[in-house]
C-alpha cells in the first residue's frame, strides 16, 4: 500500500509560521490533502489539491493563511501555514484520495499518514 510521511511539525508562536511537508512512496495520481484533530474533537478538513495543482479547496478557517502545494516529481504535498493562532493546534495528516476532484471528507481519501504535530502557543 501507499505510505504517507509527515514531516515540519513543531512548536510556534502565534503569528507565526510553520510549513508542513508529506512525501509519498509512489507516484499519487489523485487529489491529495491535509486534515487535521485535535484531542477530544473530530478529524476536519484542512485543503486539498487535484493532481494537476490547477484546484485547490481550503476550510474557511484557514482560507487566506494555509497554502497547500505539491510537487509531483517528488511525490510530495507541503502546507504552508502563515498567522498561526493557538486554534491550530493538532495533529496534522496528510492523504491520498482515490478520486481527482477535491474531497472535504475523510471517506474521500483512502490513504493516511501517521501525522505530525503542531503547537501554536500564546
Amino acid at each position: 500500500q501507499v505510505q504517507l510521511v509527515e514531516s515540519g511539525g513543531g512548536l510556534v508562536q502565534a503569528g507565526g509560521s510553520l510549513r508542513l511537508s508529506c512525501a509519498a512512496s509512489e507516484r499519487a495520481f489523485a487529489v491529495m490533502g491535509w486534515f487535521r484533530q485535535a484531542p477530544g474533537k473530530e478529524r476536519e478538513f484542512v485543503a486539498a489539491i487535484t493532481y494537476s495543482g490547477r484546484n485547490t479547496d481550503y476550510a474557511g478557517s484557514v482560507k487566506g493563511r494555509f497554502t497547500i502545494s505539491r510537487d509531483n516529481a517528488k511525490n510530495t504535498v507541503s502546507l504552508q501555514m502563515n498567522s498561526l493562532t493557538p486554534e491550530d493546534t493538532a495533529m496534522y495528516y496528510c492523504a491520498l484520495s482515490l478520486y481527482s476532484n477535491t474531497q472535504v471528507a475523510t471517506t474521500g481519501y483512502a490513504y493516511w499518514g501517521q501525522g505530525t504535530q503542531v503547537t501554536v502557543s500564546s
